[in-house]
């Protein structure tokens, strides 16, 4: 059963499985799972074959149990098969690495045949493991619905035990043993599998909290090996970090403490059971204080619940100069409270420090907003008027002939007819019969200037007056280098260059950010800069934090942070974002080859905002540690038109 319930949480983190450490022989296997669930474990990590086997010609191989004695629901739901722990393919031995070979084959094998979702690898006996990724690399190719986890220690210490011995000899004490690199280098031979996992063993002691975070953008499950009912003010942490990041966890070992094996009519007072009642796994204390820690996880924020559904999904931006939003789209933008109650506050603002006291009732102001939509904007600098008491003249002008069908049936309803005028035509085109004294527009997208703003107001900044205010007045983009295993793998799903040269709309999740963000692009308006243009080049360098260790750069995510008028602003960039407002998720910049970067090295990208007649896009490339090739060359694969 689940570890309990969280609001908005129906991720595979609430299933928690327990390993089984003995070999369960014949008829053993099916009373270990009925007696695993029955303690409310929701699956078991179980050895498939005997321990004791090693290959030998005509032997059969000695499985833990027929695939009859299991129905195949509760073999695919309720097992996930062990790899025998002794098979070592990067061994020096031949004989041994021979038989390694065989033996992982016809296991796997096996395990297909019971349909099973998962398998765990045994952990590399060596950080050289060149061979053993090779074979697993040729297993994967076969593999259609099975995942393999590779179990690896969760540590950033000394030298793994086969290799130790080299180590004192050559004198290089001072060499660590980062799991992380094991399993980047593992993942890498085997080309980025997206059925290829991790299943990290907690242990008594853990590396750093930058080393940890390395491993929220990783595909992990957790086994805790260390029978602790309480675990330390860190290992919490981490727990319910990855329980935020859809890992689950699987308990291993040995109980530590006393905690005799009743059944659960002692444990509930019941006075009426029978000496025939389940007894308890040994391991339910430990399952108790897991789930403990996950209910007392703060619910998801009703903004999360929403969002849930889009996390890790990947989307093209909006193409807003080339295509007319649907009604769908302008009702969920319409929805985000927050941000109309910013665009209200600056308008107010403006109006205030424009037109004092004494001459509100013979002033007059002069607002557009461009880009009216549905009238959101419209709606909100009436309020703002009515707040400030002052008078106000509105156009509202938008090219989407549907949305200005709306927009009439609005100011109808509304009774704004002495007020707001519709213009149906494009900002750029259209020829404004006065000045005005504000300019409002909503053109940002997730980078700022992404969906075309710049240019947009470029063209309608000649409404405004010499004097004249724009809301947004700034806007700057930001990025930072992130790890994002699931993004690419689903990018290179595709198998092609042009998906991995364009940039994506996300709702990050799964991923590690790597280093803060830093500002990339920056826009002012109005610009009346006779020489003004809006191309951009940017070089950023990324420093690591120096306890991370060595780490591998998936892409870029991308913020924005815009000032609307004065100290009212809008964004997105993690250290300033504006709360509970979700009309934007933020950009994803992919790198068509992952790159890895050694501890201590920094992070050197390059982008460049590229414009002509008809569109506009971004390229990048990253120049240290390794070069990559430069992305989205002349806007081959990814652009915004005109």
């Amino acid at each position: 059963m689940p570890l309990g319930q969280r609001a908005g949480d129906k991720s595979d983190s609430r299933y928690c499985g327990v390993e089984v450490l003995d070999f369960p022989a014949g008829e053993g296997l099916p009373a270990v799972l009925n007696h695993s669930l029955a303690s409310a474990f929701d699956f078991i990590l179980a050895p498939l074959v005997d321990p004791n086997y090693r290959p030998t010609p005509g032997a059969v191989l000695p499985v833990s149990a027929s695939d009859l004695v299991l129905g195949p629901a509760q073999w695919s739901n309720h097992v996930v098969g062990k790899i025998s722990e002794w098979i070592d393919l990067d061994a020096e031995d031949e004989q041994l690495r021979l038989d390694s070979e065989l033996t992982l084959k016809q296991e796997i094998a096996w395990a297909s045949h019971l349909s099973l979702q998962a398998c765990v690898l045994p952990a590399p006996r060596r950080s050289s493991c060149g061979n053993y990724a090779r074979v697993v690399n040729q297993i994967l190719q076969g593999l259609t619905n099975m995942h393999l986890w590779l179990r690896l220690p969760l540590e950033k210490s000394e030298p793994m035990d086969d290799d130790l011995d080299k180590v004192k000899n050559n004198n290089h004490m001072n060499e660590m043993v980062d799991s992380w690199e094991l399993w980047n280098s593992f993942r890498l031979l085997c080309d980025h599998s997206s059925q290829l996992c991790v299943a990290l063993d907690i242990s008594s002691t853990l590396p750093s909290i930058n080393s940890l975070g390395r491993w929220f953008g990783e595909p992990a499950f957790l086994t805790n090996g260390r029978g602790y009912p309480c675990l330390s003010k860190q290992h919490q942490r981490l727990l319910t970090g990855f329980f935020n990041h859809y890992v689950q966890v699987i308990l291993s070992g040995r109980s530590n403490h006393n905690v005799p094996p009743v059944s659960e009519g002692v444990l509930l007072g019941d006075e009426n059971h029978t000496e025939d009642a389940p007894v308890r796994h040994a391991l339910s204390p430990y399952l108790d204080y897991t789930a403990y820690l996950y209910r007392r996880m703060d619910p998801l924020p009703e903004q999360e619940r929403f969002e849930i559904n889009y996390r890790d999904f990947l989307q093209s931006p909006l193409q807003p100069l080339m295509d007319n939003l649907e009604a769908q789209t302008y009702e969920t933008f319409e929805k985000d409270v927050v941000k109309y109650t910013q665009y209200q506050r600056a308008v107010a603002k403006v109006l205030v420090d424009r037109v004092p006291d004494d001459a509100v009732s013979t002033t007059r102001t002069v607002l557009m907003v461009v880009g009216a939509g549905r009238g959101p904007l419209v709606r909100a600098s009436l309020q703002a008027a009515e707040e400030t008491g002052r008078k106000l003249k509105v156009y509202a002008v938008e090219k989407n002939p549907n949305a200005v069908i709306t927009l009439h049936s609005l100011i109808k309803l509304e009774g704004w007819e002495s007020m707001v005028t519709v213009i149906s035509s494009d900002m750029r085109c259209w020829d404004a019969p006065e000045k005005a004294d504000i300019l409002v527009s909503e053109l940002l997208g997730s980078f700022g200037d992404n969906e075309l703003s710049p240019e947009c107001l470029d063209g309608a900044q000649r409404f405004l007056k010499p004097d004249g205010i724009s809301i947004p007045s700034s806007y700057t983009s930001f990025i930072q280098p992130i790890t994002a295993s699931k993004l690419h793998n689903d990018i290179k799903a595709h198998k092609d260059i042009a998906h991995f040269e364009t940039a994506y709309v996300v709702k990050l999740h799964r991923i590690a950010t790597l280093a803060p963000p830093q500002q990339v692009f920056t826009f002012t308006h109005p610009n009346f800069s006779p020489n003004a243009s809006n191309q951009r080049y940017t070089k950023l360098q990324f420093e690591m934090p120096p306890d991370m260790g060595s780490c591998l750069v998936h892409g870029f995510a991308g913020y924005f942070d815009s000032v609307l008028y004065k100290d009212v602003h809008l964004g997105i960039e993690p250290n300033t974002a504006t709360p509970n407002m979700f009309s934007w998720f933020p950009i994803f910049f992919p790198l068509r080859k992952p790159i890895y970067v050694p501890d201590g090295s920094p992070i050197e990208v390059h982008f460049w905002r590229c414009c002509a007649p008809t569109k506009v896009w971004y390229e990048w490339a990253v120049t240290t540690p390794t070069p990559s090739p430069i992305h989205n060359s002349n806007g081959r694969s990814y652009w915004v038109g005109l």
